[in-house]
């Protein structure tokens, strides 16, 4: 949360009238008074100095060394700087670290200044509203949100508004609930856009959200007014209505917009030209994917919070950065209109067909990252690199819509058209742009050498006389030579005495009368003539005025380029689509990935699919299918640790993602219905700093995967009940599996080590057991890491604790421990039955109470026991006979 820093030296110094402060600290504290919680950076010639508490911070989280000018009473001013041309890198770090920065710069003519040179704040930099490439990460956005809640008895209605600052994306999300739904639903959306900046009402108190990772950000409540909001919105985009963009009837939102387009406005200090869309969201949109299936299924984020490997690691193959931050967005948006992603299927299997990947990929290699740089000259803030990058990318454009119209039967109405379509090169802007910028420009306007020869008459005068002074010095030099007879005479130039003719003293007698003495050196003398001075006032001011009229020039370029923004933007989107897709078909051809069949059917059949991202890390990956349908809703998965039933759960649900982000998918192939929402529940950890334990966070979980899911979703339960005493969770989870079954009628996958809930299946015919397999050959294990049909014989836990390292006597004593649990297990003590039928039928919703178990069959153990040949029996078979035998006697 940003907080104010201490400025008790600062008010002090500014409310005291005894003391006295200079003319130029009063100017630094009556702009400091507007910016008291950021880092002020001020300019002063070639450095950017802090002062006062923001100079102790920054020379603390910086390391720059902390000094003092002056007095402010009987205390020194502290002070520390950094040199101009490296403030970017100290920005980096510091926006790294949450901290806002205001940038106040020169912007009056020292020459003409009576006092301090007038200075002003030109740009407040953020974590949400970076559009500087250096201070960027390349392939994530980082937007800027606000949050409006408005409470109305029991309801509460939250306002969500974000906006990509170095894109222009701006989106609204509305939705309303009790205290509880909405603080839930406020975690998972927080979570999905991941926003860098977070806006608050100074006052608002309700859903703290600390806990994300976003820097926060309080403004004062009036900024989220209603009605300021909608109109903000409707100047914004210059509409006289929100209908068009699917805005009706919101009204929180529009106050978290008015207060985004504030913020945003006031740290650019002008008006947001590339914001000219809107997208206002639903939850229906998208597939649901809460905070906790995100973190699971590693999209774009391992467990620990390392950038690789990761779905997003493994598919980014992308040429450009726009093409990366694409990916990521769809990996974090799958849409549920399946059309969406039949279009792109249709578009990876043109790519592969026209055989036009590793062209297109070529092609796109050399395509700047035109999305961003749009947005610097929607901002005024283009470094002339950013424009001849801009230039020739545009000029590439001709070679990508070549290439993408191999792929695509002229007339047909498909996505690759539309890219193509949207591709069309903006003649008059590479025109301007061609004409106006050098091949190779310099880094920065102030440095000069930016424009081409031949663009600006006044510019290319001014140059040549800059450029001319060498050959009129050595005209000049030989001249002098013959006029004077010194032989050794030189005319040379340098910063601090500008031009000269230098005579060594031995011939100073031979000096004519019209020169006169600028400097004396020990060896030699320096002189000026009429000719030479009227010269270098003439190429000197030439130089600066050269500088002056690039500045204009740059200026009115700028301005010039704000009628194509919107073009650029479609351009931008087109790439980085095709980018993607490329990508994605480069992916899907290398590693034998096969096109998905969406159905409007609900049924999730899989053959032979692999986990996408660990079948890279490991030599041998086992292909297993899932077969899933309106008649066979829940697999309960048994089967050793380490067998395998994490990653196979893992890879149905991204398999079932990847198709509906438009993707292939690694499998033989893949049929799969409508899906609505993913839910995992998948490992152990605690929450200790927010009160919770490592059961609290399953059972949460756990709640709201059964508050939320319907029939359309597709959940992952692993090991549920496991945090508790035996009978607690193996309650708990048969509860939970059976809620899953009757009630929410999900596509499940169940894994558990309680073999009594494979009983279920025989009660519940939409559950099925399958196991993965393994082989015990001693006192070791092999896993085969192959799903077969049927429950598993045991958990084989003692051999994986073997496997571990558990030292060998702790081992035995578990073993003989087991055994004797075996034993009692067979005692004739009466036992609780889960699935037997209950005595009275319970309130619907509820589950049936356990009742006691019948007394075991003798008969039936008998009757085994004869039926079994021991000398027949290979040791497989025995053991199978003795688990059967335990069973039957249970």
């Amino acid at each position: 949360m940003t907080t104010a820093p201490k400025e008790i030296n600062a008010a002090a110094i500014k409310n005291s009238a005894t003391e006295k402060l200079t003319p130029m600290m009063q100017q630094y504290m009556s702009i400091k008074a507007n910016y008291p919680t950021m880092l002020v950076f001020y300019r002063m010639g070639d450095f950017y100095e802090l002062f006062f508490d923001d100079a102790e911070k920054a020379s603390r989280v910086l390391g720059i060394t902390l000094t003092a000018r002056g007095k402010s009473g009987d205390q020194p001013i502290k002070m520390a700087g950094v040199p101009f041309h490296s403030l970017d890198g100290y920005l980096a770090k510091l926006v790294k670290l949450g901290e806002s920065c205001a940038i106040c710069e020169q912007i009056g003519d020292p020459a003409l200044s009576k006092g301090p040179v007038e200075r002003k704040v030109v740009r407040v930099v953020t974590p949400g509203t970076l559009t500087d490439s250096d201070l960027l990460p390349e392939k994530a956005e980082r937007p800027l949100l606000a949050l409006c809640l408005i409470n109305q008895r029991k309801t509460v209605t939250a306002g969500l508004a974000w906006l990509s600052l170095a894109s222009g994306n701006l989106r609204l999300m509305e939705f309303s609930g009790d205290a509880r739904a909405v603080e839930q639903r406020l975690a998972h959306e927080l979570e999905r856009i991941s926003p860098a900046e977070i806006l608050r009402a100074d006052c608002a108190d309700m859903f703290e959200t600390d806990g994300s990772n976003a820097h926060l950000q309080r403004v004062p409540e009036w900024h989220f007014d209603v009605l300021k909001g909608h109109g903000a919105l409707l100047e914004q985009l210059g509409v006289a209505t929100l209908t068009g963009f699917g805005a009706d009837g919101m009204g929180a939102a529009f106050g978290a917009a008015g207060a985004l387009l504030r913020y945003a406005q006031s740290t650019q200090g002008r008006g947001l030209q590339h914001v000219r869309g809107l997208a206002c969201e639903t939850e229906n949109e998208y597939i649901g994917l809460d905070a906790a299936t995100r973190r699971n299924l590693e999209l774009t984020e391992t467990i620990r919070g390392q950038e690789s490997p990761t779905l997003f690691s493994l598919l980014d193959g992308c040429r450009t950065a726009m093409g990366s931050r694409l990916l990521r967005h769809w990996l974090h948006h799958a849409r549920r209109d399946q059309s969406v992603a039949r279009s792109r299927h249709q578009s990876i299997a043109a790519l592969i067909q026209a055989e036009a990947i590793d062209a297109l990929s070529s092609t796109l290699a050399q395509v700047p990252d035109i999305e961003r740089i749009t947005t610097r000259v929607a901002l005024l803030t283009a470094r002339p690199r950013d424009l001849a990058a801009l230039r020739d990318g545009l000029k590439a454009l001709p070679v990508v819509r070549e290439q993408v119209a191999r792929c695509f039967v002229p007339g047909d109405t498909c996505l690759l058209r539309e890219i193509h379509d949207d591709l069309a090169t903006p003649g008059e802007c590479v025109d301007l742009l061609t004409r106006a910028v050098m091949e190779e420009p310099a880094a920065m306007v102030r440095d000069g050498g930016v424009f081409a020869r031949g663009f600006d008459a006044e510019l290319d005068e001014l140059r040549a006389l800059s450029e001319n002074a060498g050959q009129f010095l050595v005209d000049l030099e030989t001249r002098e030579r013959a006029r004077t007879g010194i032989a050794n005479l030189r005319v040379e130039y340098n910063k601090v005495h500008g031009f000269y003719i230098e005579v060594t003293n031995g011939q100073a007698d031979k000096v004519p009368d019209d020169y006169r003495r600028r400097q004396t050196l020990k060896n030699c003398e320096r002189y000026i003539t009429p000719e030479l001075k009227a010269f270098e006032d003439k190429a000197l001011s030439a130089q600066d005025r050269a500088l002056a009229r690039e500045k204009i020039l740059y200026d009115q370029l700028l301005a010039d380029l704000a009628p194509h923004i919107g073009v650029l933007q479609t351009i931008a989107r087109a790439l980085a689509q095709v980018d993607v897709l490329v990508a994605l078909s480069s992916h899907a051809l290398r590693h034998n990935w096969c096109a998905p069949v969406l159905s409007d059917a609900p049924c999730l059949t899989i053959v032979e699919g692999r986990h996408p991202v660990v079948e890279n890390q490991i030599e041998r990956f086992i292909a297993n299918d899932c077969k899933l349908s309106n008649d066979r809703r829940l697999l309960l998965i048994t089967g050793p640790n380490m067998g395998g039933k994490s990653t196979f759960m893992r890879q149905v649900a991204l398999i079932t993602l990847l198709a509906y982000v438009g993707s292939y998918v690694p499998a033989t192939s893949a049929t799969i219905g409508p899906i609505d929402r993913i839910f995992t529940r998948i490992g152990a950890s605690d929450d200790l700093a927010n009160g919770r334990s490592t059961f609290m966070v399953e059972m949460t979980e756990s709640a709201a995967i059964l508050n939320g899911a319907t029939e359309h979703s597709l959940v992952l339960m692993d090991e549920v009940g496991r945090g508790t005493s035996t009978f607690d969770g193996l309650a708990l989870a048969w509860a939970i599996a059976r809620h899953l079954i009757d009630t929410s009628r999900s596509f499940t996958l169940f894994a558990t080590h309680y073999f009594e809930l494979t009983q279920l299946p025989e009660t519940y015919p939409s559950a099925a057991n399958v196991h993965l397999s393994a082989v015990e050959h001693k006192d070791s294990i092999v896993f085969l890491h192959a799903v077969q049909d049927g429950p598993a014989s045991q958990s084989y836990g003692l051999q994986v604790a073997q496997l571990a390292g558990v030292p060998q006597p702790v081992i035995k004593a578990a073993r003989k421990h087991l055994a004797r649990l075996e034993a009692q297990a067979l005692d004739a003590t009466p036992q609780l039955d889960l699935f037997a039928a209950p005595v009275a039928e319970e309130e619907i919703g509820e589950a049936p109470a356990p009742a006691l178990a019948a007394e075991p069959q003798d008969d039936g153990l008998r009757d085994a026991l004869d039926a079994i040949d021991p000398d027949a029996l290979t040791p497989r078979e025995a053991l199978e006979r003795l688990y059967e035998l335990k069973r039957l006697a249970a």
